[in-house]
């Protein structure tokens, strides 16, 4: 194919634009990966937070204890861990340090909302291990400021990140506190909370019955949804307090408002709804490592995937932040606080980092004024652009052609968020299997930029001004848009607007002056947004991609198809982010059939390619969940037993046994005839695991045998009735000789109006595809003692307990399946005991 200059231009052009884009990616991509951070090794200075020392605490808590789960010893040797730690810094501590340590057990029982379903906790028996370090002088009413990190691990999980992390953190900051010599002004509350995996219990019982609870003023929640990476402000409030102490003090500031807008959304939750919205209004920071979701709740949660440097800039901004918090004369304990209320109504602030080199924030009603900038500039401009032109021009010709440009650019960005979307699910049909991101990002941005580009050839006839009012015009009614919802994130489309503003003045400037070089001087101050928007955009992506992993909600054949579709639309939409500004100037270099035509060809290699290439690895696993079942009655009998499997994400069990032909083999799966032909778990064969259930869309069984079980445990969970009073149920629950249990799920079915538990007070009932309202109740916690309580009946119908308890230990049969899986399968695997009693 001959080509003519232009065409060489264009080319030129569109290489020089990849280049760039290229070193922003590079710097981006270090800053997210913590390179520019260096974490200080074990002979740091004492007066510095040391990421080696804290390693030390994940070392011990991740590798020299078995499981931190619990129902598991190794729970106990945690508590035991830290509990140690606090005593020795309190031996070293001089003599104006005041150190209290305390070891707590909880119990409680009350009703929440997860994941979108009513339910029931009672809990017993957890362990909370709390130390208040302040001055010889403070009073137990003195506010203070508490952080808080849970130190119990999920099912299956060494949880190096998630939370071993976290508690590191923390002890390294209270040695840090006591070695330093920093007596805090106002006393700091270290709650290690033994029970956050089993729904928030450790925080519930310390808000509800510590004595400590009502002097917290402020409240620092640190979780791990990851292994490191971008240590985020995912929420905070209430009021905009939290956030501006944190702009403030945070050396590497990781935060923007709009992850507010998207948690709700995300499946799961952290202790900052204990804290600062269920059981109290305390001004909180919910900070959570999100990067290496991949490993999240996965037996590869190990020490070796923390990314270097993580630790290092979260324990910096922890202890400036405390510092910042203990000295604000806002800090308020909880009776303080009702009188304070009426002044701290405001609504969160907009925030965000720029690169983690600094903070902006502004309030909500700065927002309002600033975000409705962009739209009234657009709307006065028609009637500015008629008089400048002396009148030759009509505002409603301006109007025309800014609307038209409006038109092009939001078809630019539909179609380049609609092709992608086409091309995924295009090449899915030539695939076996989803969620293979090698050449995804290619092909995307290839088919994005194909699309964009057709949409600007067909713009050649509108001006270059139109087509820049225009654009400007798509991004402020985004913004307007994003204000009016109520939402926090409009600063992205704002930057943009402004950023553009700012780069068409250098244009008309260079335009007017005959300079050649008037496109580059478009883009040069682009160039922050740009990089802005290649940070703000990869984080999104690479999160939402390892999240891929774990949606597996949605049954097949659509399932399959999700993953794909929507990273592709969110790919699309980011790229329109980081290029969208550069089409209304640029576009006229790059719209050339020449390269519209390459970047075809390019979108069709990157199909072909992204086809070929195996989705999992051991550092992107697979999560399986491989449940031991077994059916029980009267306590003493197994009447069935069976090997239930099933997948969280899109590529579904078939797929898994075809790659793993030892298991097959083990299974007596011969072909995929035999496998279709396999028996479908029933839901309420996940009723352990609930509301996590409801993440899975289809499971499959097979036959196992139940003599070993026999062998290991002589008894089995069981209800049974002490006595009835009128209408009034007393039971009692026997776990029986199991010996490492996570948790007993109750699902009680009929006209039940009252129980024992929440404080009398029922939960909203769950129906499941039209059957009869039942209310859900788990519970959790290690005893020796049986659970008594009591269920009372409204009428003559019979009440059904079906009854599910996990226990974490499995028979050597199960063992040795499990060991057959591939190492690319995570298994997070378990044994459950299923048994239905009528009262």
């Amino acid at each position: 194919m001959a080509l003519n200059s232009r065409d060489v231009s264009a080319f030129k052009f569109l290489f020089g634009l990849a280049l760039m884009y290229g070193l922003v990616s590079v710097v981006v991509h270090s800053i997210l990966h913590m390179k520019f951070v260096k974490p200080l090794d074990i002979h740091a200075p004492l007066h510095r937070f040391s990421e080696a020392r804290a390693i030390e605490h994940v070392r011990f808590l991740s590798q020299e204890i078995q499981g931190r789960q619990e129902g598991r010893p190794g729970l106990r040797l945690a508590a035991d861990y830290i509990k140690s730690q606090l005593e020795f810094l309190k031996q070293r501590a001089g003599p104006h340090f005041r150190i209290e340590i305390e070891e707590t057990v909880v119990n409680g029982s009350f009703n929440m909302l997860f994941l979108g379903h009513a339910i029931s906790l009672a809990y017993r028996n957890h362990t909370n291990i709390i130390a208040r370090l302040s001055s010889v002088h403070s009073q137990d009413t003195d506010p203070s400021v508490m952080i808080n990190a849970h130190f119990d691990s999920p099912l299956g999980s060494p949880g190096a990140g998630d939370c071993g992390t976290c508690v590191a953190s923390m002890l390294e900051i209270a040695r840090l506190i006591v070695d330093s010599g920093w007596v805090p002004p106002r006393p700091i509350v270290f709650l290690f909370n033994g029970a956050e995996e089993l729904f928030l219990l450790g925080a519930h019982g310390f808000m509800k019955t510590h004595k400590w609870a009502d002097s917290v003023g402020a409240a620092i929640n640190v979780e791990a949804s990851g292994t490191g990476g971008p240590d985020l402000v995912c929420q905070s409030g209430p009021g905009s307090w939290p956030s501006l102490v944190y702009a403030q003090s945070a050396v590497y500031p990781m935060a923007h408002s709009t992850a507010q807008d998207v948690f709700p959304v995300i499946p799961g939750d952290t202790d900052y709804r204990i804290f600062s919205q269920d059981y109290g209004d305390i001004p909180s920071l919910d900070i959570i490592f999100l990067f290496g979701g991949y490993y999240y709740h996965t037996a590869s949660d190990t020490l070796d995937k923390i990314v270097p440097g993580s630790m290092q800039a979260r324990g910096e901004n922890l202890f400036s932040i405390l510092v910042t918090f203990t000295n604000s004369s806002k800090l308020q304990n909880a009776s303080e606080r009702v009188s304070f209320k009426a002044d701290n109504n405001e609504d969160r602030a907009v925030f965000f980092d720029y690169l983690t080199w600094f903070m902006v924030i502004y309030s909500k009603r700065t927002s309002e004024i600033l975000h409705s900038i962009p739209i009234a500039i657009f709307l006065a401009l028609p009637v500015i652009l008629h008089y400048l032109s002396s009148g030759s021009r009509s505002w409603f010709a301006v109007l025309c052609d800014m609307v038209k440009g409006i038109i092009f650019h939001a078809a630019g960005i539909i179609l380049a968020i609609v092709f992608p979307v086409l091309f995924s699910i295009l090449r899915l049909q030539f695939s076996s299997h989803a969620m293979n991101w090698l050449f995804l990002h290619t092909l995307l941005i290839s088919a994005m930029l194909w699309e964009f580009l057709k949409v600007d050839q067909k713009m050649q006839e509108v001006s270059n001004e139109a087509r820049f009012w225009g654009a400007f015009g798509f991004y402020a009614i985004y913004t307007l848009v994003y204000l009016l919802a109520g939402l926090s994130g409009g600063f992205l489309t704002f930057f943009n607007c402004a950023s553009m503003l700012l780069a068409w003045i250098f244009y008309c400037i260079s335009v007017k002056y005959n300079d050649h070089r008037s496109t580059f001087s478009y883009i040069i101050p682009l160039v922050p947004y740009l990089t802005y928007s290649v940070y703000f955009g990869g984080f999104f992506i690479q999160f939402l991609i390892e999240k891929m992993g774990m949606i597996g909600a949605i049954p097949p054949p659509y399932g399959y198809y999700v993953p794909d579709v929507v990273v592709a639309a969110v790919v699309g939409v980011v790229t329109g982010w980081c290029v969208g500004p550069l089409i209304p100037i640029c576009g006229q270099w790059l719209a050339r059939s020449s390269v519209i035509k390459f970047l075809l060809h390019l979108t069709v290699l990157a199909l072909a390619l992204s086809s070929q290439f195996f989705p999992y690895s051991t550092t992107a696993p697979k999560r399986v969940v491989f449940q031991h079942t077994f059916v029980t009655q009267d306590g003493n009998q197994v009447t069935n037993s069976s090997y239930d499997f099933t997948v969280v994400d899109s590529n579904p069990l078939p797929f898994l046994f075809k790659y793993a032909p030892e298991a097959s083999k083990e299974l007596h799966i011969t072909s995929q005839v035999s496998l279709e032909a396999s028996v479908i778990s029933q839901p309420q064969i996940w009723m352990g695991l609930f509301p996590v259930s409801f993440l899975i869309s289809k499971s499959i069984k097979f036959p196992a045998r139940s003599d070993d079980i026999l062998e290991q445990y002589s008894y089995f969970p069981h209800l049974y009735s002490t006595y009835k009073d009128s209408q009034r149920f007393y039971l009692e629950l026997s776990l029986g000789s199991l010996e490492e249990v996570w948790v007993a799920v109750l699902n009680i079915t009929g006209p039940l109006s009252s129980w024992s538990f929440a404080e009398n007070v029922l939960p909203a009932p769950e129906t499941v595809d039209g059957g009869p309202p039942s209310y859900v109740l788990r519970l959790s916690g290690s005893s020796h003692q049986n659970w008594t309580f009591w269920l009372e009946s409204d009428g003559s119908e019979s009440l059904r307990v079906d009854l599910a308890v996990v226990d974490q230990k499995m028979t050597k049969d199960a063992n040795k399946l499990k060991g057959l899986f591939p190492n690319w399968a995570d298994l997070t695997a378990y044994s459950c005991f299923l048994s239905t009693y009528i009262f």
